[in-house]
C-alpha cells in the first residue's frame, strides 16, 4: 500500500500533455494555448478618440475658459467606423464619436461637455461653429496607435490559459481559429454482474450503473470529454473485450473489480493484457484503486485507471487522481484544487491509520470557514457526496479531529459556501 503522494506521483509522470487542435474562439475558453501569440498589427490601428467631444489642436485653445471660450470653425464630422479626408487646420474643429480615427493635424479631443454645444443647441445657435471651454493639453482623450498592443509584440504565451479577457484579446487580432491543446477522451466503463444500465428495469439482485456517469458528469466539470463504454461483467474474456474497445481513448477509466473478492477481475486482466503499477493506496475512501496500461495495437501504452466499485470510493478518488491527470494532460500547470482552513464542528473518527477524505459542507461565518459532515460517511453513501461542497483532509495516522480544531478542506463547489 502506497501514499496518496507517491500513487499521484507515479500516475503523473507517466501522463503526457495532449496534442494542438484548432478551434474556434468560444470553443477556446478554458483551454490552454498552444503556441505562441503575436500581433499581426497595432491595436488600437489608428490614433482614435477615448470621447465623443471635438478633434482640435491645442495650441489653437491655450486660454480657453467658460468664461472666455476660444470659438473654432466646425469643419465636419466623424463617425466610429467612418474613413475620412478631413483635416484640423489652427481654428478648426472636428466634430467626433468615441472610437472614430483621429483626423490628421488634430493632437486633442475635447468632449461634448467642455463646450458650448448644449447652450447653442438651447438658444439655436448656428452649428458652424463651437466655443471651447476649457484648455486641454497635448493627446488628451487621445488613444494612441499601438499604446495597448503594438505590432510585432508577443501577445500571449504558450501555455496560457484563455479566461474571458484572453478570449477579447484574441478577437482583438482577428484570431477566429486559435491553436489549443485538445481536451483528452476519457473511457468510463463500469464493471459487476449487479450493475445494469439505467434504462433497463431494475431486476432483483441489480443496481443502476450510477457510477459511469457522476465519473462522466466529474470528467466533463473538469474539461474532458467523457466516452461511456457500457457495463462489462465480472468474466475476464469478457471485460478485456470491453477494455480493447476503449482503447482509443487518452485515459480509459473502469470502475469496480478491484478489490480482493474472487470476482475482482479488473486487476487480472490489467495484469495479463498489459502491466500494473501499483493497485493499493493508503487512503479512505478509495484504497483499492490500480494504476496501469494497455498497449493498442499500434503499440501505444494507454493510461488505466481503476478505481473502486462503491461509489463514494470512486468518486473521491477521480478527484485525487484522475482529476490532476486530466488537468496535466490539456495542459495546464496548476493541478491543484482550492484548499482552505477549516474548523470543524464535528469530531470525525479515523481508526484505521488511513488518510481520510471526509464530506463536509463548508460555510463561511465572520471572516471564517467551518466545516461539518454531511452525515454517515460510508462509502456506499453517494448523497453524503451530494450534499457536500468539500473533502476534510484527516492525515494517516490520526486517529481523531475533535470539535473545534482546523482542518485542510479540498474545495470543489465555491459556489456553495455560505455566509
Amino acid at each position: 500500500m502506497i501514499s496518496v503522494e507517491e500513487a499521484l506521483s507515479k500516475i503523473l509522470d507517466f501522463i503526457e500533455v495532449l496534442d494542438k487542435e484548432g478551434k474556434p474562439l468560444l470553443d477556446c475558453l478554458g483551454r490552454v494555448l498552444a503556441e505562441d501569440v503575436y500581433a499581426p498589427f497595432d491595436v488600437p490601428p489608428q490614433d482614435n478618440s477615448a470621447m465623443d467631444g471635438y478633434a482640435v489642436q491645442a495650441k489653437t485653445i491655450v486660454g480657453a475658459s467658460y468664461q472666455h471660450p476660444k470659438v473654432l470653425l466646425v469643419v465636419g464630422e466623424i463617425a466610429a467606423g467612418c474613413v475620412t479626408e478631413l483635416k484640423v487646420e489652427p481654428g478648426t474643429a472636428v466634430r467626433i464619436m468615441t472610437g472614430a480615427f483621429v483626423p490628421e493635424g488634430a493632437d486633442v479631443v475635447v468632449p461634448f461637455e467642455c463646450t458650448d454645444e448644449v447652450d447653442r443647441k438651447q438658444r439655436s445657435a448656428s452649428r458652424d461653429e463651437i466655443g471651447i471651454c476649457v484648455a486641454l493639453p497635448e493627446a488628451s482623450n487621445i488613444r494612441r496607435r499601438g499604446e495597448n498592443i503594438p505590432k510585432g509584440e508577443l501577445v500571449l504565451k504558450q501555455g496560457t490559459l484563455l479566461r474571458p479577457p484572453e478570449v477579447g484579446v484574441l478577437a482583438s487580432l482577428g484570431k477566429a481559429i486559435v491553436p489549443v491543446i485538445r481536451r483528452p477522451v476519457i473511457g468510463i466503463l463500469a464493471t459487476g454482474n449487479e450493475v445494469t444500465e439505467i434504462s433497463q428495469p431494475l431486476l432483483p439482485g441489480k443496481i443502476y450503473n450510477s457510477n459511469s456517469y457522476s465519473l462522466a458528469a466529474q470528467v466533463l466539470k473538469y474539461g474532458g470529454i467523457p466516452k461511456l463504454l457500457g457495463v462489462a461483467p465480472d468474466d475476464v474474456e469478457q471485460l478485456a473485450i470491453a477494455v480493447r474497445h476503449g482503447l482509443d481513448c487518452d485515459i480509459l477509466v473502469t470502475s469496480g473489480g478491484v478489490s480482493l473478492g474472487d470476482y475482482d477481475v479488473v486487476k487480472q486482466v490489467l495484469a495479463t493484457e498489459g502491466n500494473i503499477s501499483f493497485w493499493t493506496v493508503c487512503m479512505k475512501p478509495g484504497k483499492p484503486l490500480a494504476f496501469g496500461t494497455f498497449k493498442r495495437d499500434d503499440g501505444k501504452n494507454i493510461p488505466h485507471l481503476g478505481l473502486p466499485g462503491n461509489p463514494v470510493s470512486s468518486m473521491v478518488s477521480f478527484e485525487v487522481f484522475v482529476r490532476p491527470a486530466i488537468l496535466k494532460m490539456m495542459g495546464k500547470s496548476n493541478l491543484a484544487v482550492p484548499n482552505i482552513t477549516a474548523i470543524m464542528e464535528d469530531a470525525v473518527k479515523n481508526d484505521d491509520g488511513r488518510r481520510f477524505f471526509a464530506r463536509v459542507v463548508v460555510r463561511r461565518k465572520d471572516g471564517k470557514y467551518f466545516a461539518r459532515l454531511t452525515g454517515p460517511q460510508g462509502s456506499g453513501i453517494l448523497t453524503s457526496m451530494a450534499r457536500a461542497n468539500g473533502l476534510a483532509v484527516i492525515p494517516e495516522g490520526t486517529e481523531e479531529v475533535k470539535s473545534g480544531s482546523t482542518v485542510e478542506v479540498m474545495m470543489f463547489d465555491w459556489d456553495e459556501v455560505q455566509d
